[in-house]
């Protein structure tokens, strides 16, 4: 079997697998060079330039029900609580995530990203917010071309720096990861870490940001190999909890793990369908209702078959 082309950003629980202190059985992995994984993520969906590709969940709902010809397999290799992407333009008159209704709020990127996601499902469950009665407004088009946006979005802004959007008072809001010391911008929600620690204690919803996809023609061509690739990005996961277990992992990513570790268990970033069927059903809920795709799946249906019984 050839090497498998992979694009893979760089984190602590696949830091063996790229540097081949663990290996798939039945192929060789090539990974290709990453700076930034989200450009990568959308020359698969377009180009299927990989054979194996890093890719934000909704991008992969997006991609399915466009019938593009990659499959994921349930490895997720990054994750978050996302209450803290969510800012108000401190002079809107913006008090509560309500006051978000009748508002422009922006979206960084696009309308799908995942982060986005999990905000507006997060603003609708926990704080009542009614999202139809939101303009929704991203800086980017789509990463699947064919996505068509529901009526309350608007690309008006397309191009336009997110946080320059906000500190303006052009958006009254924005969501993403928005990086600015500007006195006009502020979080929406206080405390916003603690907060998503206590959504979860009660809901027991674990968000999932990232999955990996493989192109279908490599699964079909390659029985297994789906299965392999799970067994050895869940051997890389082993070795890097064994480092912080032992204390050895000190980046300031290693420590946002420990803290994760405190609020959701030993292992913080568990894989399969089983140990994650409530944020796979969540996050599937959340797209269908956010207009992100038309009609409901299940972890079954989007999962190479030979990755099903991973536990």
């Amino acid at each position: 079997m050839r090497p498998l082309t992979i694009a893979l950003g760089n984190y602590g629980l696949t830091q063996a697998l790229k540097e081949r202190r663990v290996a798939p059985e039945r192929a060789a992995l090539d990974f290709v060079a990453v700076e930034q994984i989200v450009p990568l993520m959308r020359r698969m969906v377009r180009r299927l330039d990989f054979d194996v590709c890093e890719m934000a969940f909704t991008t992969y709902l997006c991609a399915k029900a466009a019938g593009k010809p990659i499959t994921a397999i349930p490895v997720f290799v990054t994750r978050n609580f996302h209450h803290w992407a969510v800012f108000r333009n401190v002079a809107a008159g913006i008090a509560s995530p309500k006051d978000l209704e009748g508002r422009v709020v922006g979206v960084n990127r696009g309308y799908t990203v995942t982060t986005g996601l999990w905000v507006r499902g997060v603003l609708q469950m926990e704080y009542g917010l009614d999202l139809a009665k939101v303009t929704w407004a991203p800086t980017d088009d789509e990463h699947v071309e064919e996505y068509r946006a529901p009526a309350n979005v608007t690309y008006k802004y397309r191009g336009r720096p997110i946080a320059e959007l906000l500190r303006t008072g052009e958006v009254a809001a924005a969501v993403g990861d928005i990086r600015s010391d500007a006195p006009e911008i502020r979080p929406l929600i206080a405390d916003a870490r603690q907060a998503g620690f206590a959504w979860y204690r009660k809901t027991g919803i674990y968000p999932i940001n990232h999955t990996m996809v493989v192109k279908d023609a490599v699964l079909a061509a390659n029985p297994g190999i789906g299965a392999d690739l799970v067994r050895a990005f869940a051997a890389a996961k082993r070795q890097y909890l064994g480092a912080l277990d032992a204390g050895i992992a000190a980046l300031p990513a290693d420590e946002t793990a420990r803290q994760l570790r405190a609020v959701v268990g030993s292992d913080p970033y568990p894989f399969g369908i089983a140990a994650n069927r409530l944020a796979l059903d969540t996050i599937i809920r959340f797209a269908v209702e956010q207009n992100v795709i038309q009609s409901a799946t299940t972890p079954e249906a989007i999962f190479a078959r030979d990755t099903l019984d991973f536990a």
